[in-house]
């Protein structure tokens, strides 16, 4: 499955648990909207901290949302790469699997720019 697919399915996911379910999901999204608003880290270092952990994690949907993220708040391929080994050395070989759609994320998302 490509990473701009994945990004779909994301949002796609949100839209139906928003109707189904919104209490609960008003309620993570209000949560995640406050966990990313304090001052102490930028929007890119709070981007590059989740798309390590996202690899920890083994999530390609959350690999493709937060290396969007990233991106947009203005990393670029070397740091969201960096933070991705930071993943690797704390988690170890399963996570290296999963630069696997980290690279393939961060190709669909800056195919434009090329």
């Amino acid at each position: 499955m490509a990473a701009k697919e994945r990004l779909e399915q994301t949002n796609a996911l949100i839209e139906r648990l928003m109707q189904e379910y919104p209490g609960e999901t008003k309620g993570f999204l209000h949560f995640m909207k406050a966990a990313q608003s304090g001052k102490a880290l930028s929007a890119k270092q709070k981007e590059l901290i989740n798309v390590a952990l996202a690899v920890a994690a083994q999530c390609e949907w959350c690999i493709s949302l937060h290396v969007k993220g990233a991106l947009d708040a203005g990393a670029n391929r070397d740091e969201i790469m960096e933070a991705a080994f930071q993943a690797v050395l704390m988690h170890g070989g399963p996570a290296m699997m999963y630069l696997t759609p980290l690279v393939e994320a961060i190709d669909a998302f800056t195919a434009a720019e090329n």
